[in-house]
């Protein structure tokens, strides 16, 4: 088997909701691509595990009207909460240095999956640090490391 063939059979539908399951959704998703955390300041006080994928991969199972919604600075992405109790659970955006309209969800919000298990790497988006890339460690907040 290839590694490509390897990779896409490890996308699986998992299902996710808010706290109080007002929002659910659905997203194909392959764990194994791990997740991230951002140290930029809505990121820091939201606390997002975030993924990323195609819009295509994203299924809002419930009401556009159960949700509240946010945007801010250049506006490159909405995200997307819970009007009942809050939980910003998906934003949608549109990023040409991710391949141009993403779907980003909060992978604290799947209900099947052990978040142990993720390999979870950092950004540093509070200093906009992004030509770093990731890296295993969190960044500095209050000063660029």
């Amino acid at each position: 088997m290839s590694e490509s063939q390897k990779q896409s059979s490890d996308v699986a539908k998992h299902q996710g909701s808010c706290h109080c399951g007002a929002v659910r959704f659905e997203v194909a998703y392959d764990p194994s691509a791990g997740a991230s955390r951002c140290n930029c300041s809505i990121c820091t006080k939201t606390a997002i595990l975030g993924a990323i994928v195609k819009p295509n991969a994203f299924t809002l199972l419930t009401s556009e009207g159960d949700l509240g919604w946010y945007e801010w600075g250049g506006k490159t992405a909405r995200r997307f909460f819970c009007k009942t109790c809050g939980v910003q659970c998906f934003g949608r955006g549109y990023l040409e240095q991710v391949g141009g309209d993403y779907v980003s969800f909060n992978v604290n919000c799947l209900d099947d999956l052990e978040i142990k298990d993720l390999n979870v790497v950092y950004w540093d988006g509070r200093h906009d640090n992004w030509e770093a890339g990731p890296r295993p460690a969190p960044w500095a907040i209050h000063t660029r490391a």
